[in-house]
């Protein structure tokens, strides 16, 4: 019988917003982590940089040694389910915790603190978004439904993310009486973390429940084998030994540090090379849920209609095209100049536009790791949902920083000074911010497009991988 199947309008929701979780967490450690610890708790922030990096090392080990554990899990409640519901609660108190630490603990006394929650908060989150991420080749083996379920996640993890911060920055970071900044309020990320840490627990339960009774649909474990460290990483070695997989790999790593260098770059290009005010560069972030609703819908058109690597590539070539396009018009002279009523309205709409184009882009990938599953269970016999996604999450999440570096390259050449308020660095700097920033984003974005022609299976090759696995289970080919 064809495992091929349509998911429910229920399931999807269930699925895609467990992704709320992953949303508010990677928020919170990106944008409010550094300035707490280090501006409200008194922690060296370099310190602290350093803390947040050893605990991104870990995951070196811990994201491929869970996705390889949950494939190979063997229990009444799946091989992803057990995962996820233990995740819940700890990842939940930990999150907590880490935005209420204890009184008695001042400046650089913290730091063992810091790390060890930020190791801990890591492991569960991994315990978590690696199995629940591999459903997507479980839930379904159609070609384009994967990428519809995967649509859900990004939509809901953007969205989890840019809310959260919304309203962390306009209902518990403000001003009080006593407290001049709400960047230094101490309680407001008491309550933040408090409210952090009940949406992580409920979103990664509604996902656990919701998909609960696919449990019987899901693909078996294989059968039991001794485990030992040697043969999980040979194993894992030889599931990622995959020309396709080089490709995604690849394409992860250039995405990874344009995305840190574009986030790294985006206040001085909205502050200083727009010279917009703090409300419209909120709305510009804010504008990133209306993004993500349009690729929801877009993203699966185009697999349908293009393929999902032909798709990638042509929405990549002009999303990223567009993405520096701005700036490169106002270095000719083209744009309306700053303070002109017609500038914010421009630079929304584009950016709106645009960053729905890169969030399908992102979406298609992503949907292209899910039928990597089928072709190496063809090399291998072992279905490795889970070491495929954990490979490409880590690689993601572990190059970034190196475009965060690249960020701060570019200004130390440009010779950005410090302390100066939007408005009033120089004309001349100004201009060599923006032809660093361009040209440089261009390249790299270009170079992760460029990665994916190394990708060999297309909606053809997929439904080869299917019916070659249903023989050789015995079973009907799946139809197209």
């Amino acid at each position: 019988m064809s495992s091929v199947r349509k998911v429910s309008f229920a399931t999807r929701l269930a699925y895609g917003s467990g992704a709320i979780a992953y949303g508010v967490k990677n928020n919170g450690f990106d944008y409010f982590l550094l300035i707490f610890y280090s501006q409200v708790l008194g922690v060296d922030a370099g310190l602290v940089g350093l803390a947040l990096l050893l605990a991104l090392l870990f995951d070196a080990i811990s994201d491929p040694v869970v996705g390889y554990l949950s494939d190979n899990t063997h229990s009444r409640l799946g091989r992803r389910h057990p995962w996820m519901y233990a995740s819940a609660l700890p990842v939940a108190v930990l999150y907590f915790m880490l935005w209420s630490p204890p009184e008695s603990l001042t400046g650089n006394a913290l730091l063992p603190y810091l790390l060890g929650l930020a190791i801990l908060i890591r492991l569960f989150i991994t315990f978590y978004e690696v199995p629940s991420s591999a459903l997507a080749a479980e839930l379904t083996d159609d070609y384009d439904e994967r990428t519809s379920l995967l649509s859900y996640r990004f939509f809901f993890g953007w969205l989890g993310g840019t809310v959260m911060a919304a309203i962390t920055l306009s209902m518990f970071l403000v001003p009080t009486e006593t407290i001049t900044s709400g960047f230094l309020n101490r309680p407001g990320y008491a309550t933040y973390g408090a409210v952090a840490a009940v949406t992580i627990l409920v979103t990664i339960l509604v996902t656990a429940i919701g998909t609960h009774r696919q449990i019987p649909r899901l693909k078996p474990p294989p059968p039991r084998t001794p485990l030992s460290p040697g043969k999980i990483f040979r194993e894992i070695r030889q599931t990622l030994a995959n020309r396709s997989f080089l490709s995604l790999f690849l394409a992860a790593i250039f995405g990874a540090i344009a995305t840190g260098m574009s986030a790294g770059l985006s206040y001085y290009i909205n502050a200083y090379f727009w010279n917009f005010s703090n409300d419209q560069v909120a709305g510009l972030s804010l504008s990133i849920i209306l993004s993500a609703f349009i690729a929801l819908f877009i993203a699966p058109i185009i697999s349908r209609r293009m393929g999902k690597k032909r798709g990638a590539i042509i929405i990549g070539v002009v999303a990223f095209s567009t993405a520096p396009l701005p700036v490169v018009l106002r270095l000719v002279g083209v744009m309306p100049e700053n303070g002109d009523p017609l500038l914010y309205p421009i630079i929304l709409c584009m950016t709106i536009v645009d960053l729905a184009l890169i969030i399908c882009c992102q979406i298609l990938i992503q949907s292209m790791v899910a039928d990597l599953v089928e072709d190496g269970e063809i090399r291998t016999t072992r279905r490795s949902e889970g070491v495929f996604f954990a490979a490409v999450t880590f690689t993601r999440k572990s190059v970034q920083g190196f475009g965060v570096l690249g960020a701060s390259l570019v200004l130390s050449i440009t010779s950005f000074p410090k302390g100066v308020p939007p408005g009033q660095v120089p004309a001349e700097t100004i201009y060599s911010l923006g032809a660093m920033y361009a040209p440089t984003l261009f390249v790299i974005w270009m170079l992760m497009v460029s990665s994916l022609r190394l990708y060999g299976i297309d909606r053809a090759g997929h439904q080869d991988n299917l019916r070659a696995l249903s023989a050789r289970r015995g079973g009907e080919p799946p139809t197209p």
